[in-house]
């Protein structure tokens, strides 16, 4: 398993809380908090880009 550093945890009220982390190569990790083992991972930029997404709005149709 790779060497992550995991953020605290971003929670909503009453719904899952999901932490990101990154490893010292660049890459990028998503995962619910308590089930690190099973994470998503890409790339820092592919993970800046996102959160960019998430801020202009392009994510809004799925709340």
């Amino acid at each position: 398993m790779a060497d992550i550093t995991w953020e605290e945890p971003f929670c909503a009220e009453g719904a899952s809380c999901y932490r990101i982390g990154v490893d010292v190569e660049g890459n990028s990790y998503i995962a619910v908090a308590g089930s690190e083992d099973r994470y998503l991972t890409d790339s820092g930029e592919a993970l800046r880009q996102l959160i960019r997404d998430i801020k202009a709005g392009k994510a809004d149709h799925l709340l």
